[in-house]
């Protein structure tokens, strides 16, 4: 009985494999998107590119996502610890400071990611839908057709380059793109570096 159902298991996702068209040559469409820049230029070593041109997108999507977060975790830092008149009373490295909130003001601050995030997932992925293994699989971590990875739509300052998002790797957009990523690649290193100090000294980033 277990090696029947082991078997048909396994023939229920080859078939549902089969079924999900993925577009190949991941790793020749990386090199055509903004990312790619001096002085590495493509820079894989460990060779983690996915081979469908859907994974690279998805990638894109978590680099984005995870380098803005850091951008801003990375001046939360810096600013946090030296300066906070709306909470005089939490201090302490930063990596300690939310456990210092009441539970109020803990769901104020982290309220505001719950929204972003849904505002994120409804806007650039596809809603799952789990009445069958085949649409399963064309929904779940699947980023809609359409959707550009990182283009929330959002222009607050009102910087954004005018015109069509492009994945070229030239022009007004690609300058935009590669100047985010790089930027959100530093603050990740950053970040993970400022972590790491604070858990093995117990003191702020500038040792208050």
């Amino acid at each position: 009985n277990l090696r029947r159902t082991m078997l048909s298991s396994a023939a229920m996702l080859s078939c549902t494999s089969a079924a999900v068209a993925f577009t190949p040559g991941g790793k020749a469409f990386v090199k055509t998107i903004p990312g790619s820049t001096a002085p590495f230029g493509f820079f894989d070593p460990l060779g983690l590119t996915p081979e469908s041109v859907e994974d690279v997108k998805l990638f894109r999507e978590a680099e984005l996502t995870h380098g803005r977060v850091a951008m801003m975790a990375a001046a939360g830092f810096l600013l946090q610890e030296s300066f906070h008149p709306i909470f005089p009373s939490i201090n302490g490295p930063a990596i300690n400071q939310l456990g210092q909130c009441d539970l109020a003001t803990g769901i104020g601050l982290l309220t505001p990611i719950f929204l972003s995030e849904m505002l994120r997932a409804t806007k650039g992925w596809v809603e799952p839908n789990f009445s069958t293994p085949d649409s399963q699989a064309r929904t779940i971590r699947m980023l809609r057709s359409d959707y550009k990875p990182g283009d929330l739509g959002l222009d607050l300052t009102g910087n954004k380059p005018k015109g069509a998002w492009a994945d070229a790797t030239t022009g007004e957009w690609a300058d935009w793109q590669n100047k985010e990523l790089n930027n959100g690649r530093l603050a990740m290193i950053a970040v993970a570096g400022m972590v790491g100090q604070e858990l093995a000294t117990g003191s702020g980033i500038f040792g208050a």
